[in-house]
């Protein structure tokens, strides 16, 4: 399971959609999947995270289709199947049987998504701070709304970009520089993103049935589910709500739950020491 300490490429998987990822690290394999905000990419998303954990593992850093160097195609009709489907396709071509799944928000339910349908092919599994995670028990948080929100109505601005990444991504907006925000700004104009956005509300005639596919608590194989997971939800996230986190372990039997306080839903960024630390411990076995 030996990879190069830093290569890139871009592989077409499924067909007609293509994978950008970075591989980083030796080891055994673990997978971080980025959330889903505007502008998102793996790199960027995991900057505080990749050196840290590749030290100690084989880090492959994919940019999920509809994102950064990836195909911008996704299937809206069950977009959480559809990305598994694209990453379970990335471990064949990387000829990988198994690998660690570390997931943030869309990027979690990515994961979590790919581990109910052939949790043979997920050794460990994090999932921080989730997607579809009792989603249609509740109205929207408004900081979901603002990510979903983001390509409608005015359409994307830098505004609305610096508003939903200081006021709902993380606890202290100050943390942030502004160059993280020009970066995800751009990122998230690319004429493809603007003409399909990834993440966008469900329409049409099925839309409902779309609704109760993304919501994981409505899924009776998560009660079943072996896969030993650590489930990580900052107390103070404004996107998906952290009373997820408590319904996933109720739920889950192999789940341990860690809720890190002042901390938003970028825990990977804004307790970036704390992430590395626990995550390489769980992953590894040594996390008690």
């Amino acid at each position: 399971m030996l990879a190069p300490h830093n290569a890139s490429h871009t592989v077409t998987v499924n067909g007609d959609t293509e994978i950008f990822y970075t591989e980083i690290g030796t080891g055994d394999p673990v997978v971080l999947l980025h959330g889903g905000g505007p502008g998102a990419s793996g790199m960027s998303n995991y900057a505080r995270n990749v050196d840290a954990l590749a030290s100690r593992f084989r880090v492959i850093v994919p940019d999920l289709p509809g994102y950064g160097r990836s195909s911008k195609n996704l299937e809206q009709t069950d977009p959480f199947g559809a990305l598994a489907d694209a990453i379970r396709a990335l471990l064949d071509h990387l000829g990988l049987d198994t690998a660690h799944l570390v997931g943030n928000s869309y990027g979690g339910a990515c994961a979590l998504r790919l581990a109910l349908d052939t949790p043979h092919r997920v050794d460990r599994l994090v999932l921080m701070g989730p997607g579809g995670i009792g989603t249609t028990r509740g109205a929207p948080t408004k900081g979901l709304n603002a990510l979903l929100g983001y390509y409608t109505g005015t359409g994307p601005s830098r505004d609305k970009l610096e508003t939903f990444v200081r006021t709902y991504l993380v606890y202290d907006a100050e943390a942030v520089p502004d160059s993280a925000i020009e970066e995800r700004y751009q990122a998230s104009i690319d004429p493809d993103v603007v003409a399909h956005p990834p993440l966008r509300r469900p329409s049409g005639l099925g839309a409902l049935k779309t609704l109760w596919r993304m919501d994981f608590t409505r899924d009776s194989r998560l009660e079943t589910l072996p896969n030993r997971t650590l489930v990580i939800w900052g107390q103070n996230d404004k996107v998906n709500r952290p009373a997820g986190g408590q319904m996933l372990v109720d739920a889950m039997p192999n789940a341990d739950l860690l809720m890190p306080a002042r901390t938003g839903h970028w825990v990977q960024w804004e307790r970036a020491d704390l992430f590395n630390r626990v995550v390489a411990d769980f992953l590894d076995g040594t996390y008690a």
